[in-house]
């Protein structure tokens, strides 16, 4: 292609034509500049979502000295272009449990199980402290324990003490023959013998 044909010499480039801005549009706001600001660009780090309005020159001007790193060290440009690749969202590796390696940090201690929030401490520590010397009763075991005037917290010789006194008490021959307790002394003496069944009472 020959640019200096005499086919270009036939070209014509109009001048361009600037209006002038309205009255209810944003002016340039370089200072001395009376054209309209109908080009945005950004103000800088911590000023995200907030932009200059300038025209087309300025703008251009402005964009090719824009530098957002600007007064940033080395480390922390790094810093933020590799937190910059998840979206500045924390994250983890994939497949690491945390909360399985705390527990290996901490040694064999079951209560330590990496719980951030600490929801499940205290039933942990309890199961693992209570769970040898402490029996479990059932439902049927608790009701029973409550017809003696006992909680979960007794042992089977206490089961016992409480069950003579309850007998010695109610019993119609300690009451000169009044039967009117006959009734709560027999649910007594159900309640005891399927308490002295159970196995791990």
């Amino acid at each position: 292609m020959n640019l200096k044909s005499h086919l270009f010499d036939r070209i014509r480039v109009k001048s361009k034509f600037r209006e002038a801005p309205r009255p209810d549009q944003a002016r340039c706001q370089r200072p001395g500049c009376s054209e309209a600001g109908e080009f945005r660009a950004p103000m800088g780090r911590f000023r995200e979502g907030q932009y200059f309005c300038f025209c087309l020159d300025h703008v251009r001007e402005y964009n090719a000295a824009y530098n957002y790193f600007n007064d940033m060290s080395a480390e922390a440009m790094a810093l933020y272009q590799r937190d910059a690749l998840v979206g500045h969202r924390p994250t983890w590796s994939m497949g690491v449990n945390r909360g399985a390696k705390s527990f290996r940090e901490d040694g064999d201690d079951p209560s330590r199980t990496g719980d951030p929030l600490g929801m499940f401490q205290t039933n942990i520590r309890r199961n693992f402290s209570e769970g040898a010397s402490k029996p479990r009763y059932g439902l049927a075991a608790l009701n029973a324990l409550y017809e003696l005037g006992l909680d979960d917290s007794v042992d089977m010789a206490m089961i016992k003490a409480r069950y003579k006194d309850l007998v010695k008490r109610l019993h119609p021959d300690a009451n000169a023959g009044d039967r009117s307790n006959e009734d709560k002394l027999r649910e007594i003496i159900r309640a005891y013998n399927y308490l002295n069944s159970v196995k791990h009472v």
